[in-house]
């Protein structure tokens, strides 16, 4: 018997080990690097599945308070309870899917973090049969081991991630579902267990899984445990509860799994460690989260202090919802400091994400009806409105945001130009204004605003294009039926434009434009012909002004639109030969 007990032991603890190699199998941390099974360090690049199995209110831009159960019980006032778990069937099915995890791989990303909700998992307390017992639900299980199938088919990292702990973890209670009536994560016993427990299943499950990446133990406490202190937790100088808790999830997750990396966040949304640190696990990653701020070596320094003081991994698990320009210099300060990180999120209804979920008609008019500004639509059109919602999610009724994925991907490492559409001329032709190149602010276009750093400034938030349309660079694009242009131009400004012209010689131009102010433009064609463009006061209606007798080369040309006085909306370039 005691044979039998040694042989599984060694079994066990050997398991995560390659023959082959002699290296474990799995994604792993020595000293300050997280190291993949052939002992190569792993900088992870990665996108959160925000909206997914948790809905935040601004995902879906209701005007009311953004929980998921708030906004499923609006839904359920207008279509009732039955049709309301058909769409949340749906939304559950669409929104995420193996095309998605495959495209993902595609663009260069090498893990996936996914955003919990603990309820497609188990019961809230205050609904188990039993007290103090756990009901579990296949549901989430199902869809973690679907999603963690696709990662692995891609030998991609998937990361569980707690984003909706039992009870909430937070008084931020969009990101957590919280509901303030009930007793949060911190004033239940009750809710800790069954987070404990749920923890300890999801490491029995999937401790011989080497494609699970990490387990992101607690999304973002926001709570204070000192009196007096700011009411998130960014003041709390012992976070003694916070601590506690993560050490008891830790202990119950070995107890299971020796494999998995355990990541780690403080309070005050992830980023205080006061009194939670140092680390008690020898395969521990300290994560923080990075919004709104400047994009410089001292706003992480505090985390690159921890790294060395403590030898152990630093992840920046989650950042995003700003500008290219934000994103482009954010991924370059990680990377130059060999810091991982997650974008936050793939998809929603808005257009700083790869993937947008565009807004039907009826969800539209719903939404109006949510604001006070319609009337309630029947069941029936709201149903239809809400099914078509849920469809949009999917990755082939999306908007894909190239320019957001090569600002992430490409021009961290370049400074570079590349065309946003290939524009070929043969005899003539047109472009549309909003398809400037793609590439770093001062490359490829110049806007005076180019991202949101009211963090930083601790002045309010500013929007880089506010037209929030289209693209998601620092220029205003905006949207009128179906055509979209270029607007809110000021001095200074430019946009650069490549054309491939399969005969070269002279060209004319016309612009369309409409202004209720005279401006003008200059017009540079590769850098070396220059015109002056007049734009006058066309009383806001669209016309056209024209450049005669421009010479263009065979093959490419870059075309530079500057704004020399602003206040005009641009639509589009015409290009015909010369009259």
């Amino acid at each position: 018997m005691k044979n039998l007990l040694i042989f599984s032991f060694l079994l066990y603890f050997f398991q995560g080990y390659s023959q082959e190699t002699g290296k474990t199998n799995f994604l792993h941390t020595v000293d300050q690097k997280i190291i993949d099974r052939n002992g190569e360090n792993v900088l992870l690049r990665g996108i959160g599945l925000g909206g997914h199995m948790l809905q935040e209110g601004y995902m879906l831009q209701v005007p009311f308070s953004g929980q998921q159960y708030v906004i499923k019980e609006h839904i359920e006032e207008l279509i009732g309870d039955e049709k309301t778990a058909e769409f949340y069937e749906a939304w559950l099915n669409n929104h995420t899917r193996k095309i998605d995890i495959d495209s993902l791989k595609s663009w260069g990303f090498n893990s996936v973090r996914l955003p919990m909700h603990y309820n497609l998992y188990t019961l809230p307390v205050e609904d188990e049969p039993v007290k103090g017992e756990n009901t579990w639900l296949e549901k989430g299980f199902q869809m973690t081991d679907s999603l963690l199938s696709w990662c692995k088919a891609n030998e991609m990292y998937l990361i569980l991630d707690m984003h909706a702990a039992p009870g909430g973890q937070g008084h931020d209670v969009n990101i957590s579902d919280r509901d303030p009536s009930k007793s949060s994560l911190w004033e239940s016993e009750e809710n800790k267990l069954k987070l404990i427990a749920l923890w300890k299943k999801l490491g029995e499950r999937y401790r011989d899984e080497p494609w699970i990446g990490a387990y992101d133990i607690i999304n973002e406490p926001n709570w204070t445990f000192e009196e007096g202190k700011a009411k998130n937790g960014t003041e709390d100088s012992k976070n003694i509860p916070l601590r506690e808790l993560m050490v008891n999830i830790t202990k119950a997750i070995r107890e299971v799994d020796q494999n998995h990396i355990v990541i780690i966040e403080g309070n005050g949304w992830g980023n205080n460690y006061n009194g939670i640190l140092p680390p008690w696990d020898d395969n521990m990653v300290i994560s923080f989260h990075k919004y709104w701020n400047y994009n410089n070596e001292e706003l992480i320094q505090k985390f690159l202090d921890f790294r060395e003081k403590y030898n152990t991994p630093i992840w920046l698990g989650e950042t995003g919802e700003n500008s290219n320009v934000w994103f482009t210099d954010a991924i370059r300060l990680a990377e130059e400091n060999n810091i991982g990180w997650c974008w936050w999120p793939l998809k929603k209804l808005g257009f700083n994400n790869p993937l947008e979920v565009p807004v039907n008609p009826g969800y539209a008019k719903i939404l109006q009806y949510w604001r006070g500004e319609a009337e309630k639509p029947s069941e029936e059109e709201a149903y239809h409105a809400f099914m078509q919602l849920a469809e949009n999610t999917k990755l082939e009724n999306n908007y894909f945001h190239k320019g957001v994925v090569d600002a992430m991907m490409r021009q961290p490492h370049s400074k570079t130009a590349i065309p946003f559409s290939n524009v070929v001329i043969k005899d003539n032709g047109e472009l549309k204004a909003v398809n400037y190149d793609m590439g770093p602010i001062g490359i490829a276009y110049y806007d005076n605003v180019s991202a949101n750093y009211h963090v930083s400034t601790g002045e309010g938030r500013e929007n880089w294009n506010n037209g929030r349309t289209y693209r998601n660079d620092g220029v205003d694009i905006y949207k009128e039926d179906e055509n979209v242009f270029v607007g809110d131009t000021e001095a200074g400004e430019w946009l650069l434009y490549t054309l491939n012209f399969e005969r070269g010689g002279n060209y004319d131009l016309s612009f369309e434009v409409a202004s209720n102010v005279p401006g003008k433009a200059q017009v540079n064609i590769n850098a070396n012909t220059q015109k002056e463009l007049d734009i006058p006061n066309t009383s806001g209606e669209w016309g056209w002004v024209d450049l005669k007798n421009l010479p263009f080369k065979n093959g490419k040309n870059q075309l530079k639109f500057i704004v020399k006085k602003g206040g005009f909306n641009f639509r589009t370039i015409r290009v015909e030969p010369e009259k």
